[in-house]
């Protein structure tokens, strides 16, 4: 392990490309799904309703963010991070094969529509399917890694996590343009192929610098001679072993969940959900004691609830905003169309831009730094803003009225200021609020909350169809963020006491 005194180690930046490769091609299909599960089945889409589609994506993005939970939990416990990163690379890796092959099947099987069309859905759903366990394999135990580069109270690591995020957002602006123009601009195949080519990248180039990683990330019994280690035979087993388990999963799962009756379907989700929900309940009972800890289990609570607001609003950018950005926005630059997808880059550069502003905003405030809950009022207050304006642009556009793209970007400018107030105060705050035998639990349920809102961000157009059919979805939003705002800054006082002394 490096000394303080020492550069950053190598290993770093083996995981900053892996990160970045893996965001990539997250961000790259991500940009891309609506706008192919609603293109006409002539332009190699499938023709879905909006609502339909949208409520695919909400479903998607909401079990990444849960799979995670149970991805660290097997690393931690079983496998370790490495070998947890080279399985979810690579299963994600034929994810993206498998959305590629859903649309390319068309020019390499001859069959009739109907046929066509179900053998289509099937590899979009083995796709999806690969991507959400992929992902709760790989996304959690990468971070994992780069804090144990560093010692404890090394003053290196936060740097460490400053550039490693760097690498994070370096993907997520080059995935729309690259994924996205070719998904829009050549074919649907071509985005989802080079998503996939990004994945594997990423994961080889993870396998070929491993020795530079030291000895971190196995096994709990593993035992090291020398101080460098990479993955032996046996290891290497374990992976397929683990990948192909999970293939067999989405397989089975994909073959039989929708031949079950959809009373079964309903029954088998809300036993389930209860069940997590009790268990969950039973462990913070559990392990929970004294006046401070409670009040603090309390905060974390309230902070999720509140935190449901935040991301179904903002996770609005790969659905709705992305319909937006290809029928209602004047995307035309003299003779150049600008591809809807590249819009989705805007929240990336915001980020690289702004982040460094706002870190020296909070430190020149000093005492005067906001607390935590008004912190989070604040992401939620220019959350409602930024659909403020995208209620105005909304009510003014029209096939025949094509808005400025200026419009969106203001938009998610406005989030992303949002974002900067509220998403990097919480995992600290909930690693520090937490009981210590249930730290990972309380991530747990802070990740289901973020789960839960891309659901909702998702679902949120039926669900407004179905019970206010007459109210525009960026007003009720406006509403939602807004009425959020106000409440968390009037019992922001109250919820610093519950915190107990940690800010």
């Amino acid at each position: 392990m490096n000394t303080p005194s020492q550069k950053h180690p190598s290993g770093l930046w083996v995981l900053f490309f892996t990160e970045m490769w893996e965001r990539f091609s997250y961000y790259g299909m991500r940009a891309l799904l609506v706008l192919y599960l609603t293109s006409t089945i002539v332009n190699g889409g499938f023709a879905f309703a909006e609502n339909h589609a949208l409520e695919i994506y909400g479903i998607f993005t909401g079990l990444v963010y849960l799979t995670p939970i149970i991805g660290g939990i097997v690393a931690d416990r079983m496998i370790g991070q490495r070998k947890a990163i080279m399985i979810g690379g690579l299963v994600m890796g034929l994810g993206q094969a498998a959305m590629a092959y859903s649309e390319s099947i068309r020019s390499v099987v001859s069959m009739s529509p109907e046929a066509m069309m179900e053998a289509r859905q099937y590899w979009l759903y083995i796709g999806l399917g690969l991507l959400i366990l992929g992902n709760g394999f790989f996304k959690p135990n990468i971070s994992t890694m780069v804090g144990r580069l560093y010692a404890d109270g090394d003053p290196r690591k936060d740097s460490a996590f400053t550039i490693f995020y760097m690498g994070i957002n370096i993907g997520a602006f080059l995935a729309p343009l690259v994924a996205g123009y070719l998904g829009e601009s050549v074919g649907w195949a071509w985005g989802f192929g080079s998503a996939s080519v990004g994945m594997f990248v990423g994961t080889f180039w993870f396998w070929t610098q491993e020795s530079k990683l030291g000895t971190i990330g196995f096994g709990p019994k593993r035992k090291f001679t020398t101080e460098k280690a990479k993955l032996n035979g046996r290891d290497w087993l374990d992976v397929l072993v683990w990948a192909g388990g999970m293939i067999a999963v989405v397989y089975l799962f994909v073959k039989t969940w929708w031949t079950l009756p959809e009373t079964t379907t309903t029954i088998i989700i809300r036993v389930g959900i209860f069940v997590a929900v009790a268990a969950i309940a039973y462990i913070i009972i559990k392990n929970t004691t004294g006046k401070t800890e409670w009040s603090r289990i309390g905060a974390i609570l309230v902070f999720a609830f509140f935190n449901v607001f935040f991301w179904s609003g903002f996770e609005q950018a790969g659905g709705t905003f992305n319909l937006f950005a290809r029928d209602l926005t004047n995307r035309m630059v003299g003779d150049f169309e600008i591809n809807a997808t590249w819009f989705q880059s805007v929240n990336a550069i915001a980020i690289v831009a702004l982040a460094p502003v706002f870190s020296m905003l909070w430190v020149a405030l000093g005492r005067r730094n906001p607390s935590t809950p008004v912190k989070f009022g604040l992401g939620l207050f220019l959350l409602s803003l930024g659909f403020v304006v995208m209620f105005t642009a909304d009510s003014m556009a029209s096939p025949q009225n094509l808005v400025s793209p200026m419009w969106l970007v203001g938009v998610y400018v406005l989030h992303t200021t949002g974002e900067l107030c509220l998403s990097p105060i919480g995992l600290s705050m909930i690693s520090k609020l937490s009981p210590p035998k249930i730290t990972s639990l309380m991530m747990g349920l802070w990740f289901a909350s973020i789960a839960l809102a891309n659901y909702l961000a998702g679902a949120l157009r039926s669900i407004l169809e179905n019970y206010l059919p007459d109210m525009n979805i960026f007003l009720f939003l406006v509403i939602t963020s807004g009425s959020a705002a106000l409440l968390m800054f009037a019992i922001s006082p109250w919820l610093k006491k519950m915190m107990r002394g940690i800010d």
